[in-house]
């Protein structure tokens, strides 16, 4: 099986869940011998997350190639430049053929992102197509309503089956307040697919009820977990042996909750003293959580890190008693597993697809503050419950492996296949 895959984002440069899982999705499939083209708007190197060395050329991938748009390797499979330019203008020449492509426009600088985000996203749709219509593949994934418009070029252009698979959703992230040039893109993508990959039920739901995608059509594969091997309980140690840690960890939004996050705070703070909350993250909600704390007189108990990665994410996991996920409408959360690969366990919002996954995990509506500051408090002054959900959590992650992921995937390009070949 051979998969042209394009994605908005992979590590080192990620912003949340969504580059998370593209990396180990890409790995398990790597594993597996499925070859893949990843094709992203800036290539993953440097530092040392990256996966890219100077030369271009993947590190720990054997059958997952990489291929960036806005830089000069893009341009690596043409002789120069112009013949790059003359190959896109030749494709897009084949617009008006019954194939439905899009419209191109040639021009200097074409590769280079500038302007606003919907700008970008055309312009990456522009250049994956060109990219598509010379590449040898089976099938189209393409991840999240970012890379959508790229997906539908690529497949058209390419004969090829499109998978699209929804990390999110436009209500997710707005509730009901959506940007409508954000959700037309999203229904296009998602009614141009041959098959949707949701990432949870709670998901696939929202994709037929709020987009009128047909029952049939979409398909649920769970995220996993990447393993950290490298981790035992005790590495980091405590500013304070005195305290326990409460620990959110995401984007500090609208969508991930944080609000009730402070207000559960407050009330577990009239119940036991020797806690401290910390919120690591960002978002643009962060001004008004860091008000809300100080209004509420907690300030002086609440520890904001900023946005995490590597090394720093182990520390704040290792010296958490509790990780607490108050998602209004999470379409997975792949955080809460990572607690529990630390043996942190976790108290997780019921609008939530992971969950559908976890038995171990203590679940809440997020509105409810009194019942989550309940709940923490419990975890807090009852160790044999805090062992327990941190241990028995803790199998229940290891058991969701992103080779299983991988291997759902297989089977929806299958499906999609058949599928197009009827159609």
């Amino acid at each position: 099986m051979k998969v042209f895959m394009v994605g908005w984002e992979f590590p080192p440069f990620i912003s949340g869940g969504l580059g998370t899982a593209c990396y180990g999705l890409a790995k398990a499939m790597d594993r597996m011998g499925m070859e893949v083209l990843f094709v992203l708007p800036k290539m993953p190197g440097g530092g040392s997350a990256g996966v890219m060395n100077p030369s271009g050329q993947a590190v720990g991938f054997k059958n997952v190639a990489f291929r960036s748009v806005s830089s000069p390797l893009s341009l690596s499979v043409y002789s120069t430049p112009a013949e790059y330019k003359r190959r896109l203008a030749q494709f897009a020449g084949q617009c008006g053929s019954g194939k439905g492509c899009i419209q191109f426009e040639i021009a200097e600088g074409a590769m280079q992102y500038s302007g606003s985000l919907y700008e970008e996203v055309h312009r990456y749709a522009q250049a994956v197509a060109g990219i598509a219509a010379v590449e040898d593949f089976d099938v189209v994934h393409a991840h999240d309503w970012m890379t959508y418009p790229a997906g539908v070029a690529a497949a058209r252009l390419s004969g090829r089956p499109l998978v699209v698979q929804v990390h999110s959703t436009e209500f997710d992230r707005s509730g009901e307040h959506v940007n409508q040039m954000i959700y037309d893109i999203e229904r296009m993508g998602m009614h141009a697919a041959d098959k949707v990959i949701a990432v949870s039920n709670f998901t696939r739901n929202i994709i037929i009820n709020r987009y009128g995608v047909e029952p049939e059509k979409v398909e649920v594969v769970y995220n996993g977990v990447t393993q950290n091997e490298s981790y035992t309980p005790g590495d980091y140690e405590r500013i304070d042996e005195g305290e326990r840690i409460v620990l959110f960890l995401g984007r500090v939004t609208m969508q991930k909750g944080p609000d009730y996050f402070i207000g559960a705070a407050k009330k577990v703070l009239e119940v036991i003293d020797n806690v401290r909350f910390v919120v690591a993250g960002d978002g643009d909600m962060r001004s008004s959580i860091v008000e809300m704390a100080a209004g509420a007189g907690i300030g002086h108990k609440v520890t904001f890190t900023g946005f995490l990665r590597g090394r720093d994410v182990d520390r704040v996991y290792g010296m958490a008693d509790l990780y607490v996920m108050p998602s209004v409408s999470e379409p997975f959360g792949i955080a809460p597993l990572e607690a529990l690969n630390h043996n942190v366990p976790v108290l997780i919002s019921k609008q939530s697809g992971v969950a559908e996954v976890l038995r171990n995990a203590l679940k809440v509506d997020f509105w409810d503050v009194n019942e989550i500051a309940n709940k923490i408090v419990a975890v807090l002054k009852y160790r044999p419950l805090r062992n327990t959900l941190g241990t028995e959590g803790g199998y229940e992650a290891k058991r969701l492996k992103w080779e299983d992921s991988a291997k759902r995937c297989l089977e929806v390009y299958n499906k999609a296949m058949a599928r197009a070949a009827v159609a």
